[in-house]
């Protein structure tokens, strides 16, 4: 919708509005995360700067066009109003922080983990009538809407939001048991020993979760290098005293990304970077501890994090230039009506013949019996010769082009 108006307002191209529209989150997201640690410890601005434009788990995505952008910004934005809120308090403000969370939630449903976040960060104050009349002040809006929406399901209404759906079906208790037993089942047959089985379930949970911390860890990069001097320590007891809104998404959205982890069985770098977000203020107060402690490294702290601020600007890696190249080749040697099979559709989109989805993998076309659907198939893995070879003869078809990048990354077009 976004992207629509734009280019309606103003006649932009939608890829050029795109990179304009995450040029401009990127920013905001950046500067509302500097705002949100100089609550946390005044006087750091150049500090908070340095690590928002260094951290490597959400600059790496800047030149990319992804969603995750406007969630980012709305969610930390929502954020900032909260800790707003609650030195303030006020309907007007309660109601902005929940408009965030909507516009945010738009681009990713997860961030409606907010709600129950910024709940829990009041749990403290739930001793007193006033604690509870803050609490309805800011769940006024989700109440009405929660209220308004079980009304409509009771007199017999579905939810006709596929996405809404599908995230409610995600978190099912029950579903999630049973993916957690399709996981540990073949885990325990294969590895563990007999008297070990029954422990394959809590063994595979803890793995998952050291997993999450580990990519956590490595996307803080050298950041989190300060938090492993003990004197420091004292930065993530101050961050849950003075930013406890921040504490409770970083907990709710960890276990978001387990389900995650457990329905789909991977995890990505692009899904767990808000959490490394919403630790911008603590890598910050620990960085200038440290540097108060160890002034003589100060200067060289800077000049790493100069130089991991400008890798993050500068693509040092080789590219996608197998992609741009395939579909160079798709675009001037097939016609546009030809059914083409595409791995990523990224390929059709640079060859101008829009964006194909489909719910078909290729490991699934490859072992497909009936005829050939499709003219062209572009696969962008590596099939091993076994099964490649006997696929290309039952479908009388053959390798006509093979792109690869510098890396050894390969597109493989096959057709007649």
């Amino acid at each position: 919708m976004l992207l629509a108006a734009t280019r309606s307002v103003f006649g932009l191209p939608l890829e050029a509005a795109a990179y304009l529209w995450c040029t401009v989150f990127t920013a905001g997201t950046s500067a509302v995360l500097v705002l949100v640690t100089l609550r946390f410890s005044p006087g750091c601005g150049y500090w908070a700067s340095l690590v928002a434009l260094s951290l490597p788990a959400f600059n790496q995505f800047r030149g990319d066009i992804i969603r995750e952008h406007g969630s980012w910004f709305f969610c930390v934005l929502a954020l900032h109003l909260a800790l707003q809120w609650l030195a303030r308090g006020g309907w007007w403000r309660a109601a902005a922080i929940q408009a965030a969370i909507a516009v945010g939630a738009l681009f990713r449903l997860e961030a409606a983990i907010l709600v129950p976040a910024l709940a829990a960060s009041l749990l403290g104050e739930l001793n007193t009538r006033q604690g509870w009349k803050r609490l309805l002040q800011l769940n006024a809006l989700p109440l009405a809407g929660a209220v308004a929406a079980s009304l409509a399901l009771l007199s017999g209404g579905e939810i006709s939001q596929p996405r809404i759906a599908n995230f409610v079906a995600l978190i099912d208790p029950q579903a999630l048991l049973v993916s957690l037993d399709a996981m540990a089942r073949p885990f325990a047959d294969t590895i563990l020993e007999y008297h070990a089985k029954e422990d394959a379930r809590q063994i595979l949970l803890f793995g998952l979760v050291l997993t999450l911390l580990v990519k956590f860890c490595a996307l803080n990069g050298p950041l989190c290098l300060p938090l492993l001097y003990r004197a420091n320590w004292i930065a993530v007891g101050e961050y849950w005293r003075r930013l406890r809104p921040l504490a409770w998404t970083w907990i709710l959205y960890l276990c978001v990304l387990l389900v995650f982890f457990i329905r789909f069985r991977f995890i990505n770098s692009r899904y767990t970077s808000f959490l490394n977000l919403l630790v911008v203020p603590l890598l910050t107060m620990a960085l200038i501890l440290f540097c108060r402690s160890h002034a003589r490294w100060s200067r060289i702290v800077v000049l790493v994090l100069l130089l991991l601020m400008l890798s993050n600007v500068v693509s040092r890696g080789p590219g996608k230039t197998h992609y741009l190249e395939a579909a160079a080749w798709m675009a001037e040697n097939t016609r546009a009506d030809d059914p083409v099979y595409y791995e990523d559709a990224r390929i059709a989109y640079y060859a101008g013949r829009g964006y194909p989805m489909t719910d078909v993998t290729a490991q699934q076309v490859m072992s497909a019996d009936q005829a050939p659907e499709f003219r062209y198939y572009v696969f962008t893995h590596q099939p091993n010769d076994d099964t490649l070879q006997p696929w290309l003869a039952k479908q009388r078809k053959q390798l006509v082009r093979r792109f690869t990048n510098r890396k050894g990354e390969t597109v493989l077009v096959i057709g007649e």
